[in-house]
């Protein structure tokens, strides 16, 4: 049986290696955040967001990055929800120049997402506003009203948005809203599961075996036990876990090429064995 006390019991310099990977990586934006924090309009901030939000799937985060950073100079301003918007081979030539491809599952749907955060911004127009009225749970009800944001639970495209949008900087924009004791599921991304399943509570068991649920309920308790004061800060810093970043992955970046990770005596991906 996975459980987080039981890891916690067991692997306690583990744990506290983990805790200490979080707070050394915890302030590294994401390229979503870091793009829309170029951006000096709030309106502008959010929709840009929601449009990242949905579109990160199956690309590196420096490749992420780069089309974020393309598509807004080809549609700078508000021209992702003005109208008449973009033709969509205007909106597909950016992401085959970017990539020098057009070879990514997504491709056929980004210009039906982009049109869709244009639609959902002439829909509720300040969004400022529309974030300051709502809690984040009635935010993740309305993103629902975005193509590829997901419509059933627990939309972790609707989830990852929010606390882009909510968290503070250099997490988040750090935007205000209706605060209620309910928050969405925290993001389980790739970097996170890799961890759980190499590194924390699932390393013993077969995490690919559990269900959904089971996956996001031990995440969120695992984030809760490394970061009880924001557990997003656990959630945010998981993501970088073994994802590939422009030269290696991310974490051996930000870390040294492992010298400076506390995770380099666990890891067996870690470049450096030991401290010289």
């Amino acid at each position: 049986m996975v459980s987080v006390k039981r890891f916690i019991h067991d692997e306690p310099a583990l744990f506290k290696a983990s805790k200490a990977f979080v707070a050394q990586l915890f302030r590294c934006a994401d390229p979503i955040v870091y793009v829309a924090c170029k951006l000096s309009d709030k309106n502008e901030q959010i929709a840009w967001t929601l449009l990242g939000s949905a579109l990160f799937q199956e690309r590196s985060y420096p490749e992420i990055l780069r089309l974020m950073l393309a598509l807004h100079e080809r549609f700078p301003g508000d021209k992702l929800w003005s109208l008449p918007v973009p033709k969509g081979g205007e909106i597909e030539e950016v992401v085959e120049q970017t990539f020098n491809s057009r070879n990514w599952s997504v491709f056929e749907n980004v210009a039906g997402i982009f049109w869709s955060v244009g639609l959902f911004v002439r829909h509720h127009p300040d969004l400022v506003a529309w974030m300051r009225e709502r809690t984040p749970e009635e935010m993740w009800r309305d993103l629902g009203e975005i193509y590829f944001m997901g419509r059933s639970n627990p939309r972790p495209k609707a989830c990852a948005a929010i606390y882009r949008l909510i968290a503070p900087a250099p997490l988040g924009l750090g935007l205000a809203y209706r605060e209620c004791a309910k928050m969405p599921p925290l993001p389980l991304t790739m970097g996170a599961r890799r961890f759980l399943a190499m590194l924390g509570p699932a390393k013993e068991d077969n995490f690919s075996e559990l269900d959904p649920k089971e996956k996001q309920k031990l995440a969120n308790e695992f984030f809760v036990a490394l970061a009880p004061e924001n557990p997003y800060f656990a959630a945010h810093s998981l993501q970088f876990f073994l994802e590939n970043g422009t030269n290696g992955f991310i974490c051996r970046e930000l870390t040294a090429n492992c010298s400076e990770c506390p995770l380099y005596e666990y890891c067996n991906y870690a470049e450096v064995r030991k401290r010289y």
